[in-house]
């Protein structure tokens, strides 16, 4: 796997998440009740999923549009469980509209809106608590959609909400067909895209953070770098 220490470039996204000025422009799609303790995001729902299922999880986007050949680095602090965290990036339409664009469906918070709707995405799960399976058996699961394509799978190194000691560092490289994931310095998968088995390399787009519930999490020191060539 390649080593990425030495090409972080120039800054073009910086937020502490620690306040509701912060998250000014941010989109919630879904139910979601953001507060900020500790000076902190901290990220749960609002609707109760025995009640309402699919529609009790949601996804927040940050509202800038973000270049191919960078690095995203956030961190991360399990609270409760059960649940599952995710991050999609180089979120665009399908025919290269802007993801708000008042042309594309409504997104309401609902996993099928993302991975089969009329947007494409990469999307990375890196906290999979949520089923007994995926408690059994961690792994962080990479996909690109439309299409709902698993491409990549790794070890997830991250405990039990009550056996972590957060912070956990994340850091994401989009680098062209390029992909590589690591947790607190630790590569977890990386993925190199054909163009071709699942359709063309995406390349800049949005980037969102999406929790099923009832998982509470918390994020903090989010931020958005060039990519030096290496």
């Amino acid at each position: 796997m390649q080593s990425f220490d030495n090409r972080e470039g120039l800054m073009i996204y910086q937020n502490r998440l620690s306040s509701p000025q912060d998250l000014s422009g941010w989109v919630m799609e879904g139910k979601g009740k953001d507060s900020f303790p500790e000076g902190r995001l901290h990220l749960e729902n609002e609707l109760d999923p025995e009640l309402y299922g699919d529609d009790a999880h949601f996804v927040y986007w940050c509202p800038e549009t973000f270049p191919d050949g960078i690095i995203i680095k956030w961190d991360f602090y399990p609270i409760r469980e059960p649940g599952l965290c995710m991050i999609f990036f180089a979120a665009s339409g399908r025919n290269g509209e802007d993801l708000f664009d008042r042309k594309l469906a409504e997104r309401t918070g609902k996993y099928p809106e993302y991975h089969s709707g009329d947007i494409n995405t990469l999307h990375l799960s890196y906290f999979r608590h949520k089923h007994a399976d995926e408690r059994a058996f961690r792994t962080c699961n990479l996909r690109k959609s439309r299409g709902f394509h698993l491409v990549e799978e790794g070890a997830d190194p991250l405990p039990p909400a009550a056996d972590a000691l957060p912070p956990y560092r994340m850091r994401l490289v989009k680098d062209g067909p390029y992909i590589h994931f690591s947790i607190n310095g630790l590569s977890i998968l990386e993925w190199t895209d054909d163009g071709r088995r699942f359709g063309p390399v995406y390349g800049g787009g949005k980037i969102g953070f999406r929790q099923m519930a009832p998982l509470k999490a918390a994020y903090s020191n989010f931020e958005v770098r060039t990519l030096l060539r290496g």
